[in-house]
Formats: C-alpha cells, structure tokens, sequence
C-alpha cells in the first residue's frame, strides 16, 4: 500500500515506497518536483511544508501510481497550520543542523585524506630515492606492488580532499542560511514578489482582471465562490503573514541602521552605486532608477551619458537598476568635486 500524505508540519511525503519499486521513477516522470529526501528516507514534494496541499498533484501522482498496479491511499489534512514565524523558525534551526552535519563530514574527507597522503609517504619512504625497478629480480613484484599501493594512496588523498572542499562549501551555505534570508536586498525582492502573488489572489476573489489582460470583463469573470473561494482565502491568509512577518525583518534592520533605498532618496542628476559603479540617474520611478546603458558600462568608474558607448559610437540606451540593488548616493556636486580632485591628482602625477 503506497499512501500519499499532506500536513502542514510535514509537506506532501510518500509512504509505504522502498527501494526497487518503481515508485520513485513514476513519480520523477510527472515533472511536479517529486523529489527523494535522503534525511527523511522518504519520496515527497519539494517545498510542500506549510503550504495548502497541492491537490491536483497529488491526484495526478495517485492516478500515475494505481496505473502501474499500486494501491494507493491520500491522506491530506489541512487543518492544523502553524504561524510562518514558527516555520522559519524551524527552517534556520534545519539549516544549523546541516550546517553542523556537513561539517563532520568535511571533517572525515579531511582526515581520509591524510591517511591516504600519509599512506604513501610512509610506502615512499621505504624505497630508496631514485631506485629503479629492477626488471627480473626477486624484489621486482614487491616494488610494483609497493607502487601501485603509493598511487591508491595519492588517488585516495586527491579524492577526499575534493569532497571535503565540497562539503566545506555546502556547510558554509547551510551555515549562512538565515543571513543570506534575511538580507534587506533578497527580503526586499522576495517582498515584492509576494505582494505581486497577493495581488493576483485578491483579484481572484474579487473576479476582477489583469490589467496587462487582452480579456475583458464580458469575458466571463466573476467572483471566486465555493472551494475555490475557500482556498483563495487561505493564500492570501498565508500571503498576508509572510509580507507582516518580512516587513518586520526589514524594520529591525533599519532600526539597526540598515539603509533601504528608496524613491524619496534620489533625484535626477544623482549618482546611485550600484556593484561598485556609480550611475548617473537620468529618472526616479517608483521602484527603479533609470540610468545610462552600453557595452562598456564595466570599464567605467563612473557610467555617464556623456561616457557610455555602444558599438555604433555614443549610446543612448536605458537601463533600469531597483532600488534594493542601490548601496549608495551621491549628490551631482559630490560627484563633481570628486571628479575633479581625482583630475587634479591624475595631472600631478602625470607631471
């Protein structure tokens, strides 16, 4: 019996699987990120805990699975939900845990990789420097041995110590976690992605259209109603969690003295830093900066109108740059004096 489960806690998760069954390799085949968590040992769907159950997937799963002679039972309880907070919370708790689980293996490649190191130093140790195999000899057999045992030795080392450099790396990340999550320019852009998801719910229940829609309202939209309205709700119940939940880490860090960029900030003859350049600002939007485009943006200091090219001579293209990618402003009389001090000192030198 292959039962197909949901919580909230738990995600969706497959029970009853074992290896060799076909299960997995069914389920891979749906493309709906069925995936095999080693820490569990069990077959579920990524990114499935604290969320509504995906029904339409699980009933799509359950039909492949009874196709192929299982018998199949779903067991979805949608009930019991804990706050986001308490969610996150136990994500970075999960990350610290792989963290440290990495880490011990990091440190087990390393310590294997010095045995199979020391392995063959000590077999080189016994041969004397420069000594020859001596073809036809009672030592011949031996020395080849002793050789092929010394590369076993070095492939062994060079082998663990690419895996503890992996490790090492994967710890590093699982170590970051909550800080890379929580920055003010990913928080920001996962902010705005979340107020667009709420967005496209509240028109659902609304029965109202997109305004980009080459629909219209004759079209037949109306209202959500019945279990669709029901779960309608429900994202943007846990859409309108997440956005308080973000906007207070965004808060916190401004109290901390975080600077969030914003369109109150510039003005049309500003510089915005943006990945160590500084952009001269041609127009303030609501969520953006328009600045100077071309082909040698990265060869320039400072990206000027004046300065910026593209193939065919002077550019006058556009790009946008949001403002969660800004780290810094500078006024046009700041940059000017600058400019003209870095002037002054490039012609002494040159004197």
């Amino acid at each position: 019996m292959i039962t197909i489960t949901h919580t909230h806690a738990d995600g969706t998760l497959i029970e009853g699987s074992a290896k060799g069954d076909g299960v997995y390799e069914i389920l891979k085949g749906l493309r709906d990120n069925w995936r095999y968590f080693p820490s569990l040992r069990q077959i579920g769907i990524g990114q499935s805990r604290d969320k509504a159950a995906r029904t339409w997937v699980i009933g799509r799963a359950a039909e492949a699975l009874r196709k192929a002679g299982h018998e199949v039972a779903v067991e979805i309880d949608d009930s019991e939900r804990r706050s986001f907070a308490e969610a996150e919370a136990e994500r970075n708790e999960r990350a610290g845990d792989r963290a440290e689980r990495l880490a011990g293996y990091a440190d087990g490649a390393r310590a294997r990789s010095r045995a199979g190191f020391d392995r063959a130093q000590q077999i080189a140790d016994m041969i004397p420097m420069g000594q020859p195999v001596l073809v036809g000899h009672h030592s011949e057999r031996r020395h080849r041995r002793d050789l092929d045992r010394m590369d076993a030795g070095m492939a062994a080392g060079v082998q663990e110590s690419r895996k503890a450099e992996y490790y090492e790396r994967r710890a590093e990340s699982a170590g970051n976690y909550q800080q890379h999550r929580e920055s003010v320019p990913v928080t920001l852009r996962r902010i705005a992605k979340l107020e667009a998801e709420e967005r496209s719910w509240q028109r659902a229940l609304d029965g109202k259209r997109d305004s980009r829609s080459l629909l219209t309202d004759e079209d037949g939209y109306k209202p959500a109603e019945g279990a669709y309205k029901a779960r309608v709700e429900t994202e943007l119940a846990s859409i309108r969690e997440q956005l308080s939940y973000w906007r207070a880490v965004v808060a916190n860090a401004e109290a901390s003295g975080v600077k969030v960029w914003g369109k109150a900030d510039f003005r049309k003859g500003d510089f915005a830093r943006v990945r160590g350049l500084w952009y001269e600002i041609e127009r303030v939007n609501a969520k953006s900066v328009s600045v100077p485009h071309g082909t040698n943006d990265h060869l320039l200091a400072v990206v000027t109108r004046a300065l910026v090219t593209h193939a065919m001579g002077p550019s006058q293209w556009t790009g946008t740059v949001p403002y969660d990618k800004v780290t810094g402003r500078k006024s046009a009389e700041e940059m000017a004096a600058i400019l003209t001090e870095a002037d002054c000192r490039l012609n002494k030198e040159q004197n």
